[in-house]
């Protein structure tokens, strides 16, 4: 269809292939170029094109949201992944030996040493008294006479050790 000179010019639709970064960033471009002609009103229209093509194309390089400063593979790890389970941690701390299905065999006892080993003394400190003693951070800090935030720190720490621990160690994969 050709234009007549009375009419606006009909918009040319150009395929920019599939939802790449590339493909953005062409589409961002042409936007640009559309841009300087452009009058105030349609500015509005087209700035907002240009900057939600930037969004999607920094989303599509990096693999995470814009304007994020923690990715969802750092984001609470602590809160997300169980390093060791809590009944075999408590059971490792208590050392009952009654007919309690929460004892462990001596190859679960050696596994958690191993993890526990990589630990400073007082991250190990801290970390039995979190997850096998079920103590609060307060009280945790209270009782070693630390700051709450040092209780926190510490098992935080302990927690990223045993997590690297386990993913190099030979003997804490399941089998």
């Amino acid at each position: 269809m050709i234009p007549d000179e009375d009419t606006e010019q009909t918009p040319v639709v150009t395929d920019l292939g599939g939802a790449t970064a590339l493909s953005y960033r062409k589409a961002r471009n042409i936007a640009a170029r559309l841009y300087k002609k452009a009058d105030a009103d349609d500015k509005k229209v087209i700035s907002g094109m240009i900057s939600d093509c930037e969004f999607v194309e920094e989303w599509l390089v990096t693999g995470r949201r814009p304007g994020n400063k923690r990715g969802v593979e750092r984001r609470a790890a602590y809160q997300r992944e169980r390093l060791v389970d809590p009944l075999r941690m408590q059971a490792y701390v208590q050392q009952n030996s009654a007919g309690s299905p929460a004892n462990l065999s001596d190859w679960q006892l050696f596994q958690i040493e191993d993890a526990l080993s990589t630990l400073s003394p007082r991250e190990r400190e801290c970390y039995t008294m979190a997850h096998g003693q079920c103590f609060s951070r307060s009280q945790i800090a209270k009782y070693l006479g630390i700051t709450k935030d040092s209780v926190t720190e510490y098992v935080e720490r302990a927690q990223i050790k045993i997590g690297r621990a386990i993913n190099e160690s030979l003997f804490l994969n399941e089998n």
